[in-house]
């Protein structure tokens, strides 16, 4: 590393009793060859975690004013200031809040003063999470968000306490409020380093390779395919029937193409839905004639799709008739069972959306079952049990500089109290280079990275906080295009 280079910062927060004294210890004692500083902020009159922390070749600073706020930024600056006179180099520098502590501040003050932002860089936020007692605090503490909300690694601890299924359902929810993050499992805070130093906790295509869907926008519909169908009245049915049928999908937003009655790769799947939003006994569907199965077509279909699911609905009662056009149909289940007459004008392909249910979607041709053709899942807007989520945009195009930072501006100005992170990768028009920027909070830096050389040149944005508006946030980003 080059002596010139900026020292990485990395955050270790998590809420009380997760294990984050356990994971510093870990570090401090593990054979990693790195020269480390650590700085320690514990809530109360006197600090005690120092005296938890075994003792280490590495230095040890305190800053004792109680509780975390703006006032630590001043701490923090004079003893990072400290730092900086060493006369050898530093590897890294950790700093451990108060279990009680939102690591905004914290992260705030790599931002605030250019000697800081000259000298260090701040490589990630790394939150403990206690598997066993995190449920009871998530719902109704602020700090416990934020320090999700926050983070760029989670580490989901003891998890030897808590069945499987119980954290997988944890991990899921902690996904939606925080989908840059890398989650790991571990018990006693047992986690390799490199999972922890040195992450380049704002590198977006690290985020992309855990979730690879987080940045895909979310819709109101949960399924989609498309049928051949001739003209004439069939049978839809919703419920499970005698007939062998498949939808062998995916999920995770992939489309699978093949041909009538051959078989699909996934046929365990079923079509099945494991989630259920809203009224069980209803169940949304929009049915549209596509002209092909070519990309063009079906995202046509798909853009109108979603404008018709937010209109008002047709409600179908068993035994009406649909009929196919720009109309949400509502239909009336009766324990989850149903059967609808389907009137097809001509014969076409014809794709059929599907809001969120467990019951497969059958179309009968006299007598015999139609499997669709083209299928596609994709990621319902979930109503979010937490206040905390993140919102993914991807954007292809160069972008002009002065709008971008009038609405970077604007939106920092008006909503930067509920934007906890913001991170991301554009291309500005009349620039060979990447702009990388980070935010937290009102506060953000941006500086141009590596040329885009053979690269597509996209933008790719993350906003992680709340009350976050992901159709304000995208076409405000959109209308900074050049």
């Amino acid at each position: 590393m080059a002596n010139d280079a900026p020292i990485p910062v990395t955050v270790l927060t998590g809420f009380l009793g997760a294990g984050k004294t356990t994971l510093l210890n870990r570090i401090l004692t593990e054979q990693h060859g790195r020269k480390l500083a650590v700085i320690e902020n514990e809530f109360g009159e006197v600090g005690v975690d120092n005296q938890l922390v075994i003792q280490s070749e590495e230095e040890l600073f305190e800053m004792n004013n109680g509780c975390i706020c703006c006032s630590v930024r001043g701490d923090l600056i004079r003893i990072l200031g400290r730092l900086m006179k060493r006369k050898d180099r530093l590897d890294g520098i950790l700093i451990e809040t108060t279990g009680l502590a939102d690591p905004g501040p914290v992260a705030q003050t790599f931002f605030t003063d250019d000697e800081m932002r000259a000298r260090f860089r701040l490589d990630g936020i790394v939150t403990v999470v206690d598997t066993k007692h995190i449920l009871q605090h998530i719902g109704d503490s602020p700090e416990a968000q934020k320090q999700i909300a926050f983070a760029d690694v989670l580490i989901l601890n003891k998890t030897d306490l808590v069945a499987t299924a119980e954290i997988d359902q944890l991990e899921a929810r902690i996904r939606k409020m925080n989908a840059a993050a890398k989650i790991y499992r571990t018990q006693n805070a047992a986690i390799e380093l490199n999972k922890v130093l040195d992450v380049g906790g704002f590198n977006l295509s690290r985020a992309t390779e855990i979730n690879p869907t987080f940045l895909e926008p979310e819709y109101p519909f949960e399924w989609a395919g498309i049928y051949p169908l001739p003209a004439g009245t069939h049978e839809l049915v919703i419920g499970h029937c005698d007939h062998d049928h498949d939808h062998d999908h995916e999920h995770g937003g992939h489309e699978h193409h093949h041909g009538e009655g051959e078989p699909g790769e996934h046929e365990a799947h079923n079509h099945e839905h494991h989630h259920h939003h809203g009224n069980p006994d209803e169940l949304d569907v929009v049915v549209v004639r596509v002209k092909s199965l070519e990309e063009k077509d079906t995202s046509a279909a798909r853009e109108a799709a979603v404008v018709t699911f937010s209109d008002w609905e047709n409600r179908v009662k068993d035994g009406d008739t649909i009929v196919p056009g720009g109309t949400l149909q509502r239909l009336l289940l009766e324990k989850g069972h149903g059967h609808y007459k389907l009137q097809i004008p001509e014969v076409g392909q014809y794709m059929v959306f599907e809001g969120c249910g467990e019951d497969p979607l059958h179309i009968h041709v006299g007598g015999d079952v139609v499997k669709p053709v083209w299928q596609r899942d994709y990621q319902h807007q979930h109503s979010h049990e937490d206040e905390v989520s993140s919102v993914g945009i991807v954007v292809s195009g160069d972008l002009d500089g002065k709008r971008l930072n009038e609405w970077i501006s604007n939106l920092l100005r008006t909503k930067g109290g509920d934007i906890y992170r913001m991170k991301g990768v554009l291309s500005v028009k009349g620039s060979a280079n990447r702009l990388v920027f980070q935010g937290v909070h009102m506060l953000f830096d941006a500086k141009f990275d590596r040329p885009w050389g053979s690269d597509t040149r996209t933008n790719t944005l993350v906003f992680i906080g709340k009350k976050l508006d992901r159709t304000a946030l995208t076409e405000g980003f959109k209308a900074c295009l050049a």
